[in-house]
């Protein structure tokens, strides 16, 4: 069985901090304190409007952390030559709309086909590791083995809202579970995000296929009340890490 990882979100320290334009809270403090407690790997959407997590944020974590960054991004030459910068072990390449509160869905993996194959190419060049933020959808999965990428990320916003509100999820969660099975036989490392939390987490952690999880908004907003590292310390006993 391969080993479970967690990534920690830290972006909504940074919204946080950036609704008063304070230093204050510091992601780069999370992160240290997530580290501490374990974690695989920090994650951070360096959104195109930088909407939380600054550039200056990156380049503090590229140099303090001794765990590896999972740069979450938009498939542009932009944030191409940003990544390409700033060299993080992993890159997620997810879809982004300006008016978007957070990542509504997968990316569109046919339609941008072209322009992923010639994003992934270059950091595939400078061996960092690629995963794509899809929907559970086999042709998704497909188009992404084709890609050359390293790992899927499958989105649970889906499956983890109608958990959450108690709603009937069933459908959601089988799609996720063959598309987990389905990219592990064709030797692709499956990881899950969006909307997670303990409850929906324990029932994710079921799909034996998933070895990493990335957590966030959930993850920051418990620890208001319960501190960071109690969460994750928490996020880790259910995991099994």
């Amino acid at each position: 069985m391969k080993k479970k990882r967690l990534g920690v979100n830290i972006d909504h320290v940074a919204t946080i901090r950036n609704a008063r334009g304070e230093k204050y809270p510091d992601p780069l403090t999370a992160a240290l304190l997530a580290q501490k407690e374990g974690a695989s790997s920090i994650t951070v959407h360096l959104r195109e409007d930088r909407r939380h997590i600054k550039d200056f944020d990156l380049k503090k974590l590229k140099e303090k952390l001794k765990i590896p960054i999972n740069l979450e991004m938009a498939p542009t030459y932009s944030m191409l030559r940003t990544a390409l910068r700033c060299k993080p072990k992993y890159v997620c390449i997810v879809p982004e709309k300006r008016q978007e509160i957070t990542t509504e869905g997968g990316l569109n993996v046919n339609k941008n086909f072209k322009l992923l194959k010639s994003i992934i190419k270059k950091l595939n060049k400078r061996k960092i590791s690629v995963s794509l933020f899809i929907e559970p959808k086999i042709s998704d999965i497909k188009l992404a083995k084709l890609l050359n990428v390293n790992a899927i990320e499958l989105h649970t916003g889906k499956f983890c809202n109608l958990f959450n509100n108690k709603k009937n999820y069933n459908k959601e969660f089988n799609n996720l579970k063959k598309a987990s099975l389905y990219a592990d036989k064709i030797g692709l490392n499956v990881h899950a995000g969006h909307g997670i939390t303990y409850e929906s987490l324990y029932k994710l952690c079921k799909i034996n296929k998933i070895t990493e999880y990335n957590i966030g908004h959930f993850l920051i907003s418990d620890s208001i009340f319960n501190g960071l590292p109690n969460v994750i310390r928490k996020v880790k006993k259910i995991i099994k890490l």
